[in-house]
Parts: C-alpha cells; sequence; structure tokens
C-alpha cells in the first residue's frame, strides 16, 4: 500500500481517536489576533479542516489565518475597522462565491480578503488565481436511514437519477455556486454538461432535481436534514461526514447514512474512490511567491502542507501534490 493511501485509509481512524478529545472549530476566527493577516472564505467543505489548520499555523508565534465560514451571521469584519476600515463584507457562501468575492475585492483594492478555500478545481477559468491542493476528499450519496433508495449505487445509477432518466427517487443538489455541485455536475453528468442557475428545478435541463428546500431556500453542502423523504438522496463529502459524527465538524448530519458507490465503502476515505477530489486554496498569482503566502500555501513544506496531523484529524487525506499550484 503507497504512502498517500494509508494516510487516506487512516484519515477516518484518526477522527475517531480525537473525537471525543477535541471539540469541532469554530465558525469563525476567536482568540488573539482578532484580525489576521490572510483572511479566507469560501467552501463549506473546507471550512471545518481550514478553521484547525488557523488555530494550528503560526508564524513567529503569532496567528496569521483567519478562516471564515460559509455560513454564520450575514455578515463578517475580516480587518480591524480602526486601521482597515470598509471590511465588513457580506459572507462569501461557498466556493465560487469565495473565489468571485477574492477577485472583486483585488479589483476594487480594499484587501480585506487574501485567500479563498475552494472544493472544485476553477483554475483555467481563473488564470490570475492560483489553486493550491492540499487535501484529499471523496463524494458519495447521503439517504434516509429508512430511505427507499437503495443504500449501493453506481455511478450510471447516480447519472440516471440526475438526468431523470430514473424518476423514482427525489435527488437533491447543493445550490448553485456550490464547489461539490460543481465538481458533482462534471463527475456525474453527461460530458460537456455545465453547470448553471437553470440546470436543476422546475423549467430547468433536469426539472426532477431539486437545489431548493421547501421554502425555496437553496440548499447547503453536506447537510443532512434537507433529507426529509424516504425518495431523497443527496451528494455528500466523506470526509465532511465522518467529522460531522466524530465532533470534528458541527452535526449536521441529521437523519442520513452514506450510501455505498461502486462498491466502496464510506467509512473510509481511500484513493479507489470513484468521486475522489483534491480540494483547494486559492491565492492571488501575483502573491503566491511573497511572503507570507509562500510560507503558508507553496509547496510540500508549507506550513498547511506540513499539518497532515490536522488534515487527517478532519476526515481528509493528504494531497500528494500538497502546496504545488495546478494548471
Amino acid at each position: 500500500m503507497s504512502k498517500q493511501k494509508r494516510m487516506l485509509v487512516a484519515a477516518t481512524a484518526a477522527l475517531a481517536i480525537v473525537g471525543l478529545a477535541t471539540g469541532s472549530a469554530q465558525a469563525d476566527p476567536t482568540g488573539t489576533p482578532t484580525y489576521r493577516e490572510i483572511a479566507i472564505v469560501g467552501s463549506d467543505t473546507t471550512q471545518t479542516v481550514m478553521n484547525g489548520l488557523a488555530d494550528a499555523i503560526t508564524i513567529n508565534g503569532t496567528k496569521v489565518l483567519g478562516s471564515y465560514d460559509a455560513r454564520g451571521t450575514a455578515q463578517i469584519t475580516t480587518k480591524d475597522p480602526a486601521t482597515t476600515p470598509g471590511c465588513t463584507i457580506n459572507r462569501p457562501e461557498g466556493s465560487n462565491v469565495g473565489v468571485t468575492a477574492l477577485k472583486n475585492d483585488i479589483a476594487a483594492g480594499t484587501n480585506c480578503l487574501q485567500a479563498a478555500r475552494s472544493s472544485s478545481n476553477s483554475a483555467a477559468a481563473n488564470p490570475d488565481m492560483k489553486f493550491v491542493p492540499f487535501a484529499v476528499d471523496a463524494l458519495t450519496y447521503a439517504v434516509r436511514g429508512d430511505s427507499t433508495v437503495p443504500k449501493k449505487l453506481t455511478k450510471a445509477n447516480l447519472t440516471a437519477i440526475y438526468t431523470c432518466a430514473n424518476t423514482t427517487f427525489k435527488p437533491l443538489a447543493p445550490q448553485f455556486g456550490s464547489g461539490t455541485r460543481s465538481f458533482f455536475v462534471k463527475s456525474v453528468l453527461p460530458a460537456g454538461t455545465v453547470d448553471s442557475a437553470t440546470l436543476f428545478g422546475p423549467g430547468g435541463t433536469y426539472p426532477c432535481v431539486s437545489d431548493k428546500d421547501a421554502s425555496g431556500e437553496g440548499i447547503q453542502e453536506h447537510v443532512g436534514t434537507y433529507l426529509t423523504d424516504v425518495k431523497h438522496l443527496l451528494p455528500y463529502s466523506v470526509a465532511v461526514y465522518n467529522s460531522q459524527i466524530y465532533g470534528q465538524a458541527p452535526a449536521a448530519q441529521g437523519k442520513a447514512v452514506l450510501g455505498v458507490l461502486d462498491t466502496i465503502q464510506p467509512t473510509n476515505l481511500n484513493t479507489s474512490s470513484t468521486l475522489k477530489r483534491d480540494v483547494y486554496n486559492v491565492v492571488p498569482a501575483t502573491k503566491f511567491g511573497t511572503a507570507p503566502y509562500n510560507t503558508i500555501f507553496d509547496g510540500p513544506n508549507s506550513l498547511i502542507c506540513q499539518r497532515g496531523d490536522v488534515i487527517t484529524r478532519y476526515g481528509f487525506g493528504i494531497a500528494a501534490n500538497c502546496g504545488v499550484p495546478v494548471q
């Protein structure tokens, strides 16, 4: 077994060991300093592991990463109003929104944001950004414990369900802008499918799929309480689910259980998972080689890549190319 696979398979075991000993990471930075040099926003999937890394990483004894969750208060304040006014902003919710917020901040020159979290690779569409892998996740699907949806499906089964060729069930999807949704669409739907706000739902390309809850609000990533019908199924991160179960992330799983996709058990994250994916931190290309970005993000010896203990604690595997930007 390769070193990478051993680390991936060990992730769930690491969670079980530490889950009772440590609480889940906070939603936004706590403790000192209140405002940190690198403010990072975006992905729901990686918010808890990045919160943990933000607590663990210091430069000269000072915490430099401030990680802000995708969900919480409507607004966040990322810099000290006394020295950098104007940095109370709407909370960026999800990978694409986080990357967009970072790009808009750079264009405006406000210096409120320095990085973004992303669970999908959109480097080709953002050549001014460096997408830096640091961890490995895998997707499967979640259903209720009493679900009529089979708890063992193939990727081809998912394709049939999410393209409405099989209308026996009631598929759900995260809201538009979600990195998990982007990855799922690219991996499961027909080749060339372009994600859009009208891909799912009434009048959409695939009307049998809902990306909104009963009140019309967008469905959030990795929240099992949306599974209110025995026919529901929803894409779900293996790492996040295990973090929720073992107390490293808020317990949002509700009655959800993970399905077995292509015979791969979801209890251990491993390199043979059908929907395995790298997850990323996103930094401006012009900043990547400068301090403190290079110290924190750049290369296998970066501060993030050196903290494999934290990455696996939150159910993720360590990316073999940790710290090396993708093209």
